[in-house]
């Protein structure tokens, strides 16, 4: 869907990071929404999607099993 959003789990990336989270999540709101960087009135609806879906994002990343991942 959008092609910013980089893979956040091993095998394809060994550590990450919060930001990296939230970084994804941030470009998938854009991507959703249409908006890069939302008006005023929209500010407070564009943020609360983001921290959801970084939430969203942090939850489905600790409970993922990939087969012949390194533990």
């Amino acid at each position: 869907m959008c092609r910013s959003i980089k893979t956040l789990r091993p095998p394809m990336t060994d550590e990450v990071t919060d930001d990296d989270i939230r970084a994804a999540a941030l470009q998938y709101v854009r991507k959703v929404s249409g908006f890069r960087k939302p008006a005023a009135h929209n500010e407070a609806v564009f943020e609360r999607a983001v921290d959801a879906v970084t939430r969203a994002t942090a939850d489905l990343l600790a409970d993922l099993q990939v087969r012949g991942a390194r533990t």
